[in-house]
């Protein structure tokens, strides 16, 4: 079994670690673009264009089903990466986790790049699934570039701009980007208010994980055992975990069970 997994930078490791969980047998390539990164500011069609090239040079390893653990790209170029590659390679979605976020009453912010935030996409989630809840659309320029280089001090900066914009009262907060997931506990510290609930944080990993399983076919074996191997595209050339990915605690975990080859 064979699992691929692609994004414009280093957001699809928490994905990519969540199917190691689920499958530990599982063959895993991770494809992603340091060239054209970021992907937030770029046009829909420039999005589209460079998600393509780097889902090919995942496809040119003959996966079973391709993750796309990226909002973006989800956001806008699903319907073009389906037709190129369906059915002969199953392609899984990731889309900002507002449904069950909603489901708890809210308010609820949803924290994205500028290029997910106010896309038709996301606010036709927003009617489908908020319908009566306070959804505040949270705008996070710079973030998904900071976390990719592991650059502290834009993280920081970052994180810390998008909560003076998120509401006081919200309970809720949608990580509309992979990339967020790899600083969760960071963000939750600068929005949590002392004198509030705990407040809840909807990702995606898990959830594409298992979607991905399921396409195939195939039911989570946490206990399973094999010779498996990680596989990594630069921009579709063949290279290692960047230092920066092992800055992150699922970069290590990978890392450390699965060797690249």
């Amino acid at each position: 079994m064979k699992i691929a997994l692609m994004d414009s930078g280093i957001g699809l490791l928490p994905a990519a670690a969540a199917v190691r969980r689920l499958r530990p047998d599982a063959d895993l390539v991770l494809s992603w673009d340091p060239d054209g990164m970021p992907w937030g500011p770029r046009t829909p069609e420039d999005i589209t264009e460079r998600a393509i090239a780097v889902a090919e040079a995942a496809a040119a390893h003959e996966p079973d089903v391709l993750i796309v653990a990226c909002n973006t790209a989800s956001v806008h170029s699903l319907p073009a990466m389906r037709a190129r590659f369906e059915p002969r390679l199953p392609i899984i979605g990731t889309v900002p986790a507002i449904k069950p976020a909603a489901s708890g009453g809210g308010p609820v912010a949803i924290w994205a790049t500028p290029a997910t935030t106010g896309s038709a996409y996301q606010r036709g989630l927003i009617e489908r699934f908020a319908d009566g809840v306070t959804v505040t659309e949270v705008a996070c320029p710079g973030l998904a570039d900071a976390v990719h280089h592991a650059d502290e001090t834009a993280i920081e900066a970052a994180i810390a701009s998008a909560a003076a914009r998120t509401p006081d009262d919200v309970t809720t907060v949608v990580l509309g980007c992979t990339n967020y997931e790899l600083v969760a506990e960071r963000i939750r510290a600068a929005v949590q208010r002392p004198d509030r609930p705990p407040l809840v944080l909807h990702g995606t990993a898990g959830a594409v994980a298992a979607q991905a399983l399921r396409r195939i076919g195939v039911a989570p074996a946490p206990a399973a055992a094999g010779d498996t191997s990680l596989t990594v595209l630069l921009s579709g050339r063949p290279a290692t975990l960047p230092d920066t990915a092992l800055s992150y605690e699922e970069g290590r975990f990978l890392k450390s069970v699965c060797p690249v080859r």
